[in-house]
Protein backbone atom coordinates (compact mmCIF):
# COMPACT_ATOMS: atom_id res chain seq x y z
CA UNK A 1 0.00 0.00 0.00
CA UNK A 2 1.16 3.52 -0.83
CA UNK A 3 -0.29 6.96 -0.25
CA UNK A 4 -1.70 6.81 -3.79
CA UNK A 5 -3.64 3.68 -2.86
CA UNK A 6 -5.00 5.34 0.28
CA UNK A 7 -6.07 8.62 -1.31
CA UNK A 8 -7.57 6.82 -4.32
CA UNK A 9 -10.17 5.28 -2.03
CA UNK A 10 -11.73 8.65 -1.19
CA UNK A 11 -13.47 11.39 -3.15
CA UNK A 12 -11.07 14.28 -2.58
CA UNK A 13 -13.72 16.80 -3.63
CA UNK A 14 -15.44 16.07 -0.32
CA UNK A 15 -12.67 18.03 1.36
CA UNK A 16 -14.26 21.18 -0.07
CA UNK A 17 -17.47 20.43 1.80
CA UNK A 18 -15.51 19.50 4.91
CA UNK A 19 -13.77 22.89 4.94
CA UNK A 20 -16.95 24.83 4.23
CA UNK A 21 -18.86 23.03 7.00
CA UNK A 22 -16.41 23.91 9.78
CA UNK A 23 -17.91 26.02 12.57
CA UNK A 24 -16.36 28.36 15.12
CA UNK A 25 -16.48 25.50 17.61
CA UNK A 26 -14.48 23.32 15.21
CA UNK A 27 -11.86 26.06 14.85
CA UNK A 28 -11.60 26.53 18.61
CA UNK A 29 -11.27 22.78 19.10
CA UNK A 30 -8.41 22.64 16.58
CA UNK A 31 -6.65 25.61 18.18
CA UNK A 32 -6.90 24.19 21.70
CA UNK A 33 -5.91 20.64 20.82
CA UNK A 34 -2.57 19.73 22.42
CA UNK A 35 -1.89 16.40 20.75
CA UNK A 36 -1.61 15.41 17.09
CA UNK A 37 -4.17 16.99 14.78
CA UNK A 38 -6.19 15.33 12.04
CA UNK A 39 -7.42 16.44 8.65
CA UNK A 40 -10.68 17.63 10.23
CA UNK A 41 -8.64 20.01 12.42
CA UNK A 42 -6.68 21.25 9.43
CA UNK A 43 -9.91 21.80 7.49
CA UNK A 44 -11.18 23.95 10.34
CA UNK A 45 -7.99 26.02 10.34
CA UNK A 46 -8.30 26.87 6.62
CA UNK A 47 -12.06 27.50 6.78
CA UNK A 48 -13.78 30.80 6.16
CA UNK A 49 -14.82 31.00 9.82
CA UNK A 50 -11.19 30.67 10.87
CA UNK A 51 -10.14 33.50 8.56
CA UNK A 52 -12.98 35.80 9.62
CA UNK A 53 -12.91 35.24 13.37
CA UNK A 54 -9.56 33.70 14.37
CA UNK A 55 -6.84 34.83 11.97
CA UNK A 56 -5.19 37.10 14.54
CA UNK A 57 -5.20 34.28 17.07
CA UNK A 58 -3.78 31.87 14.51
CA UNK A 59 -1.04 34.33 13.53
CA UNK A 60 0.07 34.81 17.14
CA UNK A 61 -0.01 31.10 17.84
CA UNK A 62 1.89 30.28 14.65
CA UNK A 63 4.60 32.82 15.45
CA UNK A 64 4.96 31.55 19.01
CA UNK A 65 5.24 27.93 17.87
CA UNK A 66 7.83 28.85 15.26
CA UNK A 67 10.02 30.84 17.65
CA UNK A 68 9.78 28.10 20.29
CA UNK A 69 10.67 25.35 17.82
CA UNK A 70 13.07 27.10 15.38
CA UNK A 71 14.32 30.15 17.22
CA UNK A 72 15.13 33.19 15.06
CA UNK A 73 17.00 31.36 12.29
CA UNK A 74 15.81 31.53 8.70
CA UNK A 75 17.42 29.06 6.34
CA UNK A 76 18.61 30.58 3.05
CA UNK A 77 18.59 28.38 -0.05
CA UNK A 78 19.09 29.03 -3.75
CA UNK A 79 17.75 27.13 -6.77
CA UNK A 80 20.27 26.15 -9.43
CA UNK A 81 18.48 25.38 -12.70
CA UNK A 82 20.36 22.68 -14.59
CA UNK A 83 18.18 22.43 -17.68
CA UNK A 84 15.02 23.76 -19.31
CA UNK A 85 14.71 20.60 -21.38
CA UNK A 86 11.52 18.69 -20.61
CA UNK A 87 9.59 15.81 -22.15
CA UNK A 88 6.30 16.56 -20.40
CA UNK A 89 3.26 18.41 -21.72
CA UNK A 90 2.12 20.41 -18.70
CA UNK A 91 -0.38 23.14 -19.51
CA UNK A 92 0.81 25.46 -16.71
CA UNK A 93 4.62 25.28 -17.08
CA UNK A 94 6.96 27.40 -19.17
CA UNK A 95 9.28 24.42 -19.67
CA UNK A 96 6.54 22.31 -21.33
CA UNK A 97 7.64 20.58 -24.52
CA UNK A 98 4.65 22.29 -26.15
CA UNK A 99 6.40 25.68 -25.83
CA UNK A 100 8.94 26.37 -28.54
CA UNK A 101 12.17 28.03 -27.41
CA UNK A 102 15.89 27.17 -27.27
CA UNK A 103 16.57 24.31 -24.87
CA UNK A 104 19.76 23.80 -22.92
CA UNK A 105 21.36 21.28 -20.57
CA UNK A 106 24.20 22.87 -18.61
CA UNK A 107 27.62 21.30 -19.06
CA UNK A 108 29.85 20.49 -16.09
CA UNK A 109 31.89 23.62 -16.84
CA UNK A 110 28.75 25.76 -16.90
CA UNK A 111 27.56 24.21 -13.64
CA UNK A 112 30.93 25.00 -12.08
CA UNK A 113 30.54 28.63 -13.19
CA UNK A 114 27.09 28.70 -11.62
CA UNK A 115 28.40 27.21 -8.38
CA UNK A 116 31.21 29.74 -8.18
CA UNK A 117 28.74 32.58 -8.73
CA UNK A 118 26.46 31.10 -6.05
CA UNK A 119 29.38 30.77 -3.64
CA UNK A 120 30.10 34.49 -4.04
CA UNK A 121 26.50 35.12 -2.97
CA UNK A 122 27.24 33.24 0.26
CA UNK A 123 25.04 30.20 -0.29
CA UNK A 124 25.93 26.70 0.88
CA UNK A 125 22.36 25.36 0.64
CA UNK A 126 21.69 24.60 -3.02
CA UNK A 127 18.52 23.28 -4.63
CA UNK A 128 19.10 21.57 -7.99
CA UNK A 129 16.14 22.07 -10.36
CA UNK A 130 15.63 20.66 -13.84
CA UNK A 131 13.08 19.96 -16.48
CA UNK A 132 12.09 16.31 -16.71
CA UNK A 133 14.06 14.57 -19.44
CA UNK A 134 15.45 11.12 -18.70
CA UNK A 135 17.67 10.91 -21.78
CA UNK A 136 19.75 14.05 -21.29
CA UNK A 137 18.86 15.00 -17.72
CA UNK A 138 18.53 11.67 -15.95
CA UNK A 139 20.67 9.53 -13.65
CA UNK A 140 23.73 9.48 -15.93
CA UNK A 141 23.71 13.27 -15.78
CA UNK A 142 23.01 13.46 -12.03
CA UNK A 143 25.90 11.07 -11.28
CA UNK A 144 28.23 13.73 -12.68
CA UNK A 145 26.39 16.77 -11.34
CA UNK A 146 26.05 15.89 -7.65
CA UNK A 147 29.74 15.30 -6.84
CA UNK A 148 30.57 18.61 -8.53
CA UNK A 149 27.91 20.67 -6.78
CA UNK A 150 28.55 18.97 -3.43
CA UNK A 151 31.97 20.63 -3.38
CA UNK A 152 30.11 23.93 -2.95
CA UNK A 153 27.10 22.78 -0.92
CA UNK A 154 26.88 21.95 2.77
CA UNK A 155 23.29 20.93 2.14
CA UNK A 156 22.17 19.66 -1.25
CA UNK A 157 18.54 19.43 -2.37
CA UNK A 158 16.88 18.37 -5.62
CA UNK A 159 13.63 19.17 -7.39
CA UNK A 160 13.75 17.06 -10.53
CA UNK A 161 11.70 14.27 -12.13
CA UNK A 162 10.59 11.41 -9.86
CA UNK A 163 13.19 8.65 -9.67
CA UNK A 164 13.25 5.08 -8.39
CA UNK A 165 14.01 4.11 -4.80
CA UNK A 166 17.33 2.65 -5.96
CA UNK A 167 18.24 5.88 -7.74
CA UNK A 168 17.52 7.95 -4.64
CA UNK A 169 19.59 5.61 -2.49
CA UNK A 170 22.49 5.99 -4.93
CA UNK A 171 22.17 9.78 -5.01
CA UNK A 172 22.25 9.82 -1.22
CA UNK A 173 25.74 8.29 -1.38
CA UNK A 174 26.70 11.16 -3.70
CA UNK A 175 25.66 13.79 -1.18
CA UNK A 176 21.93 14.26 -1.65
CA UNK A 177 20.21 15.51 1.52
CA UNK A 178 16.67 16.49 0.52
CA UNK A 179 14.16 16.15 -2.31
CA UNK A 180 11.03 18.16 -3.08
CA UNK A 181 8.35 16.67 -5.30
CA UNK A 182 5.12 18.61 -5.60
CA UNK A 183 2.01 16.75 -6.65
CA UNK A 184 0.77 19.93 -8.39
CA UNK A 185 -2.83 18.77 -7.79
CA UNK A 186 -4.20 15.75 -5.96
CA UNK A 187 -7.46 15.81 -7.92
CA UNK A 188 -7.31 12.96 -10.49
CA UNK A 189 -9.58 14.64 -13.02
CA UNK A 190 -7.76 17.96 -12.93
CA UNK A 191 -4.39 16.20 -12.93
CA UNK A 192 -5.31 14.49 -16.20
CA UNK A 193 -6.54 17.77 -17.73
CA UNK A 194 -3.30 19.67 -17.20
CA UNK A 195 -0.77 16.83 -17.75
CA UNK A 196 -1.24 16.10 -21.41
CA UNK A 197 1.70 13.82 -22.03
CA UNK A 198 5.07 12.58 -20.82
CA UNK A 199 5.99 10.54 -17.74
CA UNK A 200 4.44 13.17 -15.49
CA UNK A 201 1.00 12.18 -16.80
CA UNK A 202 1.36 9.03 -14.65
CA UNK A 203 -0.24 10.28 -11.44
CA UNK A 204 0.58 7.15 -9.44
CA UNK A 205 4.29 7.30 -10.29
CA UNK A 206 4.51 10.92 -9.13
CA UNK A 207 2.40 10.55 -6.00
CA UNK A 208 4.35 7.53 -4.80
CA UNK A 209 7.65 9.43 -4.97
CA UNK A 210 7.63 10.45 -1.27
CA UNK A 211 7.15 6.76 -0.40
CA UNK A 212 10.25 5.88 -2.42
CA UNK A 213 12.18 8.73 -0.81
CA UNK A 214 11.19 7.56 2.66
CA UNK A 215 12.29 4.00 1.94
CA UNK A 216 15.58 5.29 0.48
CA UNK A 217 16.32 7.13 3.72
CA UNK A 218 16.50 10.66 2.28
CA UNK A 219 16.87 13.12 5.16
CA UNK A 220 14.10 15.53 4.18
CA UNK A 221 11.14 15.29 1.79
CA UNK A 222 9.21 18.30 0.53
CA UNK A 223 5.58 18.06 -0.58
CA UNK A 224 2.99 20.55 -1.72
CA UNK A 225 0.45 21.58 -4.32
CA UNK A 226 0.63 24.25 -7.02
CA UNK A 227 -1.88 26.75 -5.67
CA UNK A 228 -4.26 27.94 -8.34
CA UNK A 229 -4.21 24.73 -10.36
CA UNK A 230 -7.33 23.36 -8.64
CA UNK A 231 -9.49 24.22 -5.64
CA UNK A 232 -6.93 25.06 -2.96
CA UNK A 233 -9.16 23.69 -0.18
CA UNK A 234 -9.11 20.24 -1.78
CA UNK A 235 -5.42 20.19 -2.59
CA UNK A 236 -4.25 21.52 0.77
CA UNK A 237 -6.35 19.01 2.71
CA UNK A 238 -4.69 16.33 0.59
CA UNK A 239 -1.28 17.77 1.47
CA UNK A 240 -2.23 17.56 5.16
CA UNK A 241 -3.35 13.95 4.67
CA UNK A 242 -0.09 13.20 2.88
CA UNK A 243 1.90 14.62 5.81
CA UNK A 244 0.00 12.44 8.27
CA UNK A 245 0.73 9.40 6.11
CA UNK A 246 4.44 10.22 5.89
CA UNK A 247 4.67 10.81 9.63
CA UNK A 248 3.13 7.40 10.28
CA UNK A 249 5.17 5.40 7.79
CA UNK A 250 8.52 7.27 7.63
CA UNK A 251 8.85 8.90 11.02
CA UNK A 252 12.62 9.39 10.70
CA UNK A 253 12.15 11.60 7.62
CA UNK A 254 11.97 15.35 8.07
CA UNK A 255 9.12 16.98 6.16
CA UNK A 256 8.78 20.34 4.47
CA UNK A 257 5.96 22.16 2.69
CA UNK A 258 6.19 24.94 0.13
CA UNK A 259 3.43 27.26 -1.04
CA UNK A 260 3.92 27.93 -4.76
CA UNK A 261 1.20 30.14 -6.20
CA UNK A 262 0.92 30.02 -9.98
CA UNK A 263 3.00 32.75 -11.62
CA UNK A 264 3.02 33.95 -15.26
CA UNK A 265 4.90 31.57 -17.53
CA UNK A 266 5.23 30.81 -21.23
CA UNK A 267 2.02 29.28 -22.57
CA UNK A 268 -0.36 31.79 -20.98
CA UNK A 269 -1.99 29.45 -18.42
CA UNK A 270 -4.29 31.24 -15.97
CA UNK A 271 -4.83 30.15 -12.33
CA UNK A 272 -8.08 28.55 -11.17
CA UNK A 273 -9.41 29.89 -7.84
CA UNK A 274 -6.26 31.90 -7.03
CA UNK A 275 -5.34 32.23 -3.38
CA UNK A 276 -5.54 35.76 -1.97
CA UNK A 277 -2.83 37.14 0.30
CA UNK A 278 -5.10 36.94 3.35
CA UNK A 279 -5.87 33.28 2.64
CA UNK A 280 -2.18 32.59 2.03
CA UNK A 281 -1.38 33.95 5.49
CA UNK A 282 -4.09 31.74 6.93
CA UNK A 283 -2.77 28.65 5.12
CA UNK A 284 0.79 29.17 6.35
CA UNK A 285 -0.41 29.60 9.94
CA UNK A 286 -2.66 26.56 9.57
CA UNK A 287 0.22 24.31 8.54
CA UNK A 288 2.41 25.55 11.38
CA UNK A 289 -0.34 24.88 13.95
CA UNK A 290 -1.21 21.56 12.30
CA UNK A 291 2.38 20.27 12.41
CA UNK A 292 4.82 22.17 14.64
CA UNK A 293 7.87 20.37 13.21
CA UNK A 294 7.41 21.27 9.55
CA UNK A 295 9.99 23.18 7.58
CA UNK A 296 7.93 25.84 5.76
CA UNK A 297 9.51 27.43 2.69
CA UNK A 298 8.60 30.46 0.60
CA UNK A 299 10.23 31.34 -2.71
CA UNK A 300 10.69 34.49 -4.77
CA UNK A 301 7.35 33.77 -6.45
CA UNK A 302 5.96 36.09 -3.76
CA UNK A 303 6.49 39.85 -3.55
CA UNK A 304 9.04 41.45 -1.24
CA UNK A 305 6.34 43.09 0.87
CA UNK A 306 4.38 39.88 1.31
CA UNK A 307 7.45 37.81 2.15
CA UNK A 308 8.51 40.30 4.82
CA UNK A 309 5.01 40.02 6.28
CA UNK A 310 4.74 36.24 6.42
CA UNK A 311 8.28 35.17 7.36
CA UNK A 312 7.81 35.93 11.08
CA UNK A 313 4.54 33.98 11.16
CA UNK A 314 5.99 30.55 10.43
CA UNK A 315 8.44 30.48 7.50
CA UNK A 316 11.76 28.74 8.13
CA UNK A 317 13.35 28.70 4.66
CA UNK A 318 13.52 31.38 1.95
CA UNK A 319 15.34 31.97 -1.31
CA UNK A 320 16.77 35.32 -2.37
CA UNK A 321 18.51 36.59 -5.48
CA UNK A 322 17.01 33.64 -7.35
CA UNK A 323 17.12 32.89 -11.07
CA UNK A 324 14.75 30.41 -12.70
CA UNK A 325 16.74 30.07 -15.93
CA UNK A 326 19.62 27.64 -16.53
CA UNK A 327 22.91 29.50 -16.23
CA UNK A 328 21.14 32.51 -14.76
CA UNK A 329 23.76 33.37 -12.12
CA UNK A 330 26.86 33.43 -14.31
CA UNK A 331 25.14 34.52 -17.56
CA UNK A 332 21.77 36.09 -16.78
CA UNK A 333 19.23 36.48 -19.57
CA UNK A 334 20.61 33.84 -21.91
CA UNK A 335 17.76 31.32 -21.66
CA UNK A 336 14.03 31.27 -20.87
CA UNK A 337 13.04 31.37 -17.19
CA UNK A 338 10.57 28.81 -15.85
CA UNK A 339 8.45 31.44 -14.10
CA UNK A 340 8.71 35.14 -13.33
CA UNK A 341 10.49 36.09 -10.12
CA UNK A 342 8.35 38.45 -8.02
CA UNK A 343 10.82 39.42 -5.28
CA UNK A 344 13.78 40.78 -7.23
CA UNK A 345 15.75 42.08 -4.24
CA UNK A 346 19.40 41.15 -3.88
CA UNK A 347 20.58 38.70 -1.25
CA UNK A 348 21.97 41.56 0.84
CA UNK A 349 18.63 43.38 0.70
CA UNK A 350 16.71 40.31 1.86
CA UNK A 351 19.24 39.57 4.61
CA UNK A 352 19.01 43.21 5.72
CA UNK A 353 15.23 42.95 5.95
CA UNK A 354 15.55 39.75 7.98
CA UNK A 355 18.04 41.29 10.37
CA UNK A 356 15.86 44.35 10.89
CA UNK A 357 13.10 41.93 11.87
CA UNK A 358 15.35 40.25 14.43
CA UNK A 359 16.22 37.15 12.38
CA UNK A 360 19.49 35.44 11.56
CA UNK A 361 20.00 34.37 7.93
CA UNK A 362 21.69 30.94 7.79
CA UNK A 363 23.36 29.94 4.51
CA UNK A 364 24.13 26.31 5.27
CA UNK A 365 22.02 23.44 6.60
CA UNK A 366 20.25 25.16 9.47
CA UNK A 367 18.68 22.08 11.07
CA UNK A 368 21.30 21.85 13.81
CA UNK A 369 21.19 25.61 14.34
CA UNK A 370 17.41 25.44 14.76
CA UNK A 371 17.72 22.76 17.40
CA UNK A 372 20.44 24.62 19.30
CA UNK A 373 18.65 27.94 19.37
CA UNK A 374 15.42 26.22 20.38
CA UNK A 375 17.27 24.54 23.25
CA UNK A 376 16.71 21.00 21.97
CA UNK A 377 20.42 20.01 21.96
Amino acid sequence: MSFFDEVSRIDVDKFRDLVDSRTDADVERALSKDGPKGVEDFAALISENARRHYLDVMARMSEQITRRRFGHCVNMYLPLYLTNLCSNKCAYCGFSVLNKFPRVVLTMEEIKEECEAIAKMGYQNILLVSGENERRGGMDYFRKVLPLVKQYAAYLQMEVQPLSEEDYAELKTLGLDAVSVYQETYHPGRYKEVHLGGRKADMRWRMETPDRLGRAGIDKVGVGALLGLYDWRVDLCCVALHLLYMREHYWRTQMSVSFPRLRPAAGGFQPTLPLSDAKMVQVICAFRIFDNELDLAISTRESAEFRDLIIPLGITAVSAGSSTEPGGYAHKGKYLEQWTVNDSRSVDEVVGALERGGFDAVFHNASTTYFKEAGAV
